[in-house]
């Protein structure tokens, strides 16, 4: 059966719209985005070209100011992830030199103990607020 959509295939799935014509109900299946305003798709079951944020991260790509092509919904409509176009999205920007320079110095700082003004390879806790070695009674 043919679909009198609007959309292109790829934004119908044809499994979840058979489930339709067989009388399943399938909740947040919204193609056309007529009843939440954009299309709507249940939790993996979006299309293969879309993307959410953070999958066009791993790819080194970023949404640029697209608005959200479409939408996932699940656990009753209490969590949403929206979908963008690959297509649309730019890479992502890097750092300039100044601000890994910057990234650097505070890294260091979180990394020195202000007892023993020594640089440790990890960061130093919050809780004690001293390195390992001085709260084990080493300065104090």
């Amino acid at each position: 059966m043919q679909s009198s959509s609007p959309l292109p295939s790829p934004w119908r799935i044809p499994t979840l719209d058979g489930a339709r014509s067989r009388g399943i109900y399938v909740q947040f299946y919204d193609p056309d985005g007529r009843r939440y305003g954009i299309p709507t798709y249940p939790y993996h079951w979006a299309p293969k070209h879309l993307y959410t944020a953070r999958q066009l991260r791993a790819q080194g790509l970023r949404p640029g100011g697209q608005a959200p092509t479409a939408q996932i919904l699940w656990r009753r409509g209490l969590r949403v992830a929206y979908l963008y176009r690959a297509d649309l999205a730019l890479p992502k920007r890097t750092a300039t030199p100044a601000q890994r320079a910057a990234l650097g110095r505070a890294m260091a700082a979180r990394r020195t103990c202000p007892v023993c003004r020594a640089e440790k390879p990890y960061c130093i806790p919050r809780s004690a607020g001293l390195c390992n070695d001085c709260a084990d009674g080493g300065y104090r």
